[in-house]
């Protein structure tokens, strides 16, 4: 096996035993930066898998949270295997809708398109009842699992990490499969990909149905696991920080998306800790934004490319020993 998935596997056997060894606050942590690592995901298929710079993503992230509190009955709580399909498939059809028109555009236009379709998506849950304005609305009844409790932490910890698994390994799939090399091509050159008979707007639409899709089983996720949603599941704020954690930790790898989703997520709790850095830790913002801006500076491929840039360093240190030792002495 490859040294790639020889860490996936060990990432995945490491968060499976890490429930033997954690407390609360470390396993709600880290339920929260699968969730994250999931939305992760979703993004780098569009980005790093098709070449298109979504700022939008949390709509989809948020209509998954929002759907998993509306379409709960107030009563009796609803069965997950309801549910979480209902809540994904909201979060598809509004990105099957976002996708057919922003797709006929480009660029700095895409960009700004899907980002004009989020703020109308946040607005909707803000400034009306149907979101429950800036308060929110509360999850009245955790939805049922068969016996399992997923009020528990350990629970809805197994629950995140089984998800997690089935979205890492589908999008793996995905990509060595026809649709993905032909998203691949489309990443590389679409007007190439058109020229060899490929009608590239279909594929592109797809691929942002299902990201917005496992954007929204994040949402659903996130909303089980804090059993709240606000309007700042939907910003852009959320939006932008998405797509900070695939460049940390590498476009064009999902093993990035999720070192990526882990380093974000850990800077934020370091820089936040008033044990560390005392009263300065209210300026946490300024703390993580330098080290964001120095990773991309000193890691250009993220951090899914130290070790190969460690190695190319060790390998010229290497060579350039070997040549001096080669030179004929004077």
């Amino acid at each position: 096996m490859s040294a790639r998935l020889w860490f996936v596997i060990a990432a995945f056997a490491a968060l499976a035993v890490y429930p033997l060894a954690a407390g609360s606050f470390g396993l709600d942590l880290v339920t929260k930066i699968m969730i994250y690592a999931i939305f992760a995901l979703s993004l780098e298929l569009l980005v790093g898998g098709t070449g298109l710079v979504c700022f939008g993503q949390a709509a989809f992230f948020g209509i998954g949270a929002y759907a998993a509190v509306l379409l709960s009955p107030q009563d009796e709580p609803a069965s997950l295997l309801v549910l979480l399909p209902a809540a994904v498939l909201c979060a598809a059809a509004y990105a099957l809708a976002v996708g057919a028109l922003s797709l006929r555009t480009k660029g700095v236009y895409f960009i700004m398109v899907t980002l004009a379709f989020a703020q109308m998506a946040y607005y909707v849950v803000h400034d009306t009842p149907l979101g429950g304005g800036t308060d929110g609305i509360y999850l009245a009844l955790l939805p049922t699992l068969g016996t399992f409790d997923l009020g528990k932490a350990p629970v809805m910890y197994a629950l995140t990490l089984v998800a997690l698994a089935l979205v890492f390994g589908f999008l793996a799939l995905l990509s060595r499969s026809r649709f993905g090399r032909a998203l691949a091509g489309i990443r590389v050159n679409e007007q190439r990909m058109r020229a060899t008979g490929f009608a590239t707007y279909p594929y592109k639409l797809a691929a942002f149905t299902i990201s917005g899709a496992i954007a929204g089983l994040a949402g659903f996720l996130f909303a089980l696991k804090d059993g709240f949603v606000n309007p700042e599941l939907l910003s852009w704020h959320l939006s932008g920080a998405v797509l900070i954690m695939i460049i940390l930790g590498g476009i064009g790898h999902l093993r990035g998306a999720l070192i990526g989703a882990f380093g974000f997520a850990l800077l934020q709790e370091f820089y936040k800790s008033e044990a560390i850095f005392g009263a300065f830790a209210k300026h946490w913002h300024l703390g993580l934004g330098l080290t964001i801006i120095a990773s991309v500076a000193l890691l250009p491929n993220g951090l899914v490319g130290l070790p190969a840039q460690w190695r190319e360093r060790l390998l010229g240190r290497a060579a350039r020993r070997g040549a001096a030792d080669a030179e004929p002495a004077p």
